[in-house]
């Protein structure tokens, strides 16, 4: 299985807008300290799923086809931006799959275009093409799902992106199930009572927890990319800092 981040910003992204932070003034220098809004695509066989739509240009990145179905972890704007302009196209229907919300995001439910909308419910595993994905909840200001992934060979990824900490139930489902990899929010540095997002300290707590192969920590703010570059903290072999663009393949036989 093959796991693309997209991106691996938080609402902000980096540079943020008017900030000359370490982290911001990098970012503009060089366009590889980047951050675009937090998504992946996983790949498995002819299976290609878009984990959340928050990049505005996928008319352009994905011809009609091209993909198998669009999941969303939640319907905050910069996780779903990128279906406003995306749901006017023509052609085939393409199926967007995410948490009960009975709201959803502005008209995007009132006025779909060609997206057909479907409601997931936490632990009910669902397949699509060689994929099985089994949404989890998850601890946000809006109702949010991350997702166990798992391919027909056995590889097993797990994205868990928005929450701050993990429901004890999503937790013990993840430590049962034994992720090859794992995504998690990580979106800011130490903090005293982190509030809707991960800190550093929380994010490699729940990465200890669970004992995944390899981890990578998204939905990265320009404070923390700042606080990275200031203080260089150290970190576990199997513990990465996600990049933008960064393809990484997971499979059932990793060391």
């Amino acid at each position: 299985m093959r796991i693309t981040f997209l991106g691996t910003g938080d609402a902000g992204g980096v540079p943020c807008h008017g900030c000359d932070c370490t982290a911001c003034k990098s970012a503009r220098a060089v366009a590889d300290y980047r951050r675009r809004p937090c998504c992946a695509l996983i790949e498995s066989g002819t299976t290609r799923i878009l984990i959340d739509a928050g990049l505005t240009d996928l008319t352009e990145r994905f011809p009609p086809g091209s993909l198998t179905a669009i999941v969303l972890t939640h319907f905050h704007p910069d996780h779903v931006q990128g279906l406003f302009h995306l749901r006017w196209g023509v052609g085939a229907s393409i199926p967007v799959f995410g948490p009960p919300d009975s709201e959803g995001c502005a008209d995007l439910y009132k006025n779909h275009g060609l997206l057909e909308f479907h409601r997931l419910a936490k632990f009910e595993s669902m397949k699509l093409g060689d994929i099985r994905i089994i949404p989890l909840p998850l601890i946000h200001s809006k109702v949010t799902f991350g997702y166990a992934i798992e391919d027909c060979h056995g590889a097993r990824f797990a994205y868990m992106t928005d929450t701050v900490g993990l429901p004890p139930r999503t937790e013990e489902f993840l430590m049962e199930w034994g992720p090859h990899g794992l995504a998690i929010d990580c979106s800011h540095p130490p903090q005293t009572e982190p509030k809707n997002h991960n800190d550093w300290i929380l994010a490699l707590g729940l990465i200890d927890r669970v004992k995944p192969r390899r981890a990578w920590l998204t939905h990265i703010s320009h404070t923390l990319d700042a606080w990275l570059l200031d203080t260089s903290p150290p970190l576990a072999l199997d513990i990465h800092v996600a990049r933008d663009n960064v393809v990484i393949d997971v499979g059932t036989q990793e060391a």
